[in-house]
């Protein structure tokens, strides 16, 4: 176990105990500290608990701490005062019972006038939850008023005196605890050299090392466990820890105990903890269905083999977690699929969802053309506090926060500003967003799916938009070409090559839809359309001749992929078709042939 270090704040604190009377601790001053209360005895402390056993270990006779609530107390202590707490109390003004003193703002600006003529050894005095001391601290009322210029005052009149063993230089020194240093007015604090404010920042890894052996001793297993695994899990909880606090850590070793998770498997106590999830739902997922699933994939993708073999290895990858032991909380996989329109994007994304959620509508989806203002990122992550709809919070980082495991599709990327794409940068390195209101909302349990058009057009030398694939062109030609414009497009464009960096060798390029799978592509739709008017007990027949003319109309231009043989359906078979049914008030049992589409006249016969 390294050796304890006391944090920063601290040391700063005990260094200018001799040289300020008042101290302002403000930022993570609700969070659990790492306190040495023996040697190498490490636990986790409340912030005032921690003051208390430092200043008395400094040689402070007592700390009084006041709050809004309970007024004025006495913490008990290891080292025994000379004096007791209800002396120590009455010595200030305050009517003492058990060690304990009720008292508003006007006690407490009593108390600060007699703490400033106190002799004896040095008190301190603890006003903690300072920042609900004043509503408003640009109009203080007039009890709000007199008591930061009685504290002002005192801050510049009081002197130091010898006191402790080693007579060093002390106040009766003021540590208000605050949220933030604006919670005191600023006249108070700006260019007083007798106040010192001292920021309190949130546990770096050598103080979530220090507190992570404690934390494990308790969670089961710990007793029988060898040295290396608790070294492993002890990196493990210090590394899945990042960005938490420490009280954080304290929960997660709670929710360890509670749930039976074993000191080797901390790091799924800390997955728990953060996404909100009791089971690793990855591992619900029907594994015969997903070793089966490429036949499947492909009846509905049709012409992309490579990117559903693609695909369905990150599935597989996610369900297994192999690479998942990592620092940070990368999503379970992710894709970047590039190519034309039309040609299964979307479409495989939906049937990835299918598969794990039984539901293709599952996914949350994202069009990234809404978001191509600059100020667009405040709809995924919430605005900032002060503006409209901070309350409400972003429509991704909700979406997250409700279902952690999901399917996230962000769909034609390339047109999202480029400020958004900074936001993709945070969860693909760590996995985590924090929404406009300061949450915390992770992806480690997200699969991400980014779809673009980058590549199939370029910019000429003129700057006009010029074709840079054809659908003549050999796949290999195709990928090579494509990857090549996403790269100058990541590189000198939006000059982020990082992202790409994050996304690696993930970069999916599809094929355009060739003229064998677009036959194919063609009988499954009007195979689909047929079959769902027989549900309606309803029979049509499409005599080959039509059906014949129907395909070549469909597959003239395949420029336009799956989609464009889609709409072509529509225009010439389904409208026309539809209009036929109407005009002849078909009923159930009804039979009808479609013919004259090889003329040019479609015309829609009962037989």
């Amino acid at each position: 176990m390294s050796a304890y270090v006391k944090p920063r704040w601290l040391r700063d604190l005990l260094r200018f105990l001799p040289l300020k009377s008042q101290f302002v601790l403000s930022g993570n001053v609700r969070d659990l500290q790492a306190c040495e209360i023996a040697p190498n005895v490490v636990t986790a402390q409340p912030l005032v608990s921690m003051l208390n056993l430092n200043l008395r270990a400094e040689g402070y006779q007592q700390i009084v701490v006041w709050n809004p609530v309970a007024g004025f107390t006495v913490p008990d202590s290891h080292v025994p005062p000379t004096e007791s707490a209800e002396d120590t109390l009455r010595l200030l003004g305050l009517t003492a019972v058990e060690g304990a003193a009720p008292g508003g703002l006007d006690a407490l600006t009593t108390c600060l006038e007699r703490l400033a003529t106190l002799s004896g050894e040095p008190v301190a005095l603890v006003v903690d939850f300072a920042s609900r001391l004043a509503v408003r601290t640009e109009s203080l009322t007039a009890a709000e008023h007199n008591l930061f210029t009685r504290a002002l005052v005192m801050a510049h009149t009081v002197a130091p005196r010898p006191a402790g063993q080693h007579r060093r230089p002390f106040f009766n020194t003021v540590v208000w605890v605050v949220d933030k240093e604006g919670d005191l007015p600023d006249w108070m604090l700006i260019d007083n050299p007798r106040v010192r404010h001292i920021p309190v920042a949130k546990p770096d890894g050598i103080a979530r090392r220090s507190l992570s052996s404690a934390l494990l001793r308790g969670v089961p297993g710990t007793p029988q466990a060898s040295p290396e695994m608790l070294a492993d899990a002890n990196k493990a909880f210090v590394d899945g820890s990042e960005g938490l606090l420490l009280a954080d850590m304290n929960a997660i070793a709670t929710l360890a105990r509670v749930e039976g998770v074993t000191v080797d498997k901390i790091a799924d106590a800390v997955r728990r903890y953060k996404v909100g999830v009791t089971e690793d739902p990855w591992l619900q997922i029907d594994r015969d269905k997903i070793r089966n699933a490429e036949v499947t994939v492909r009846q509905r993708v049709k012409g992309q083999s490579h990117a559903v073999t693609h695909m369905l290895d990150l599935v597989k990858r996610a369900m297994t977690g192999v690479g998942s032991q990592r620092k940070g909380n990368r999503p379970r996989g992710v894709a970047f699929l590039a190519g034309p329109t039309g040609v299964g994007k979307t479409e495989l994304a939906k049937t990835i969802t299918s598969l794990l959620f039984g539901d293709e509508s599952a996914y949350i989806r994202f069009d990234m053309s809404e978001f191509s203002a600059e100020h667009a990122d405040q709809r995924l992550i919430g605005a900032p506090p002060g503006y409209v709809g901070y309350d409400v919070g972003g429509e991704l980082t909700n979406a997250i926060r409700e279902r952690p495991f999901s399917v996230v599709l962000f769909d034609e990327i390339e047109k999202a500003h480029p400020r958004i794409l900074d936001k993709f940068l945070q969860i693909l390195d760590d996995g985590v967003l924090t929404s406009g209101r300061g949450d915390r909302v992770y992806f480690s349990e997200a699969l991400i799916i980014f779809t673009s058009n980058l590549g199939i057009y370029r910019q000429d030398e003129f700057g006009a938009r010029v074709p840079n694939v054809l659908p003549g062109e050999d796949f290999n030609e195709v990928q090579e070409k494509v990857l090549s414009e996403i790269q100058r497009h990541f590189k000198l464009v939006l000059n982020r090559p990082e992202i790409l960096n994050r996304i690696g060798e993930n970069v999916i390029v599809f094929d355009f839809i060739r003229e064998d799978i677009a036959h194919e592509i063609f009988e499954q739709m009007v195979r689909a359309v047929l079959d769902d008017i027989h549900t309606q007990e309803v029979a049509v027949e499409l005599r080959s001749e039509s059906l014949d003319a129907l395909r070549r109309q469909c597959l003239a231009d395949l420029s336009n992929g799956g989609r464009g043989i889609r709409n072509q359906i529509e225009a010439r078979l389904i409208n026309p078709l539809a209009r036929g049914l109407f005009d002849h008030d078909a009923k159930p049992g009804d039979r009808f042939a479609i013919t004259g589409i090889d003329t040019g006249s479609f015309h829609l016969e009962k037989l």
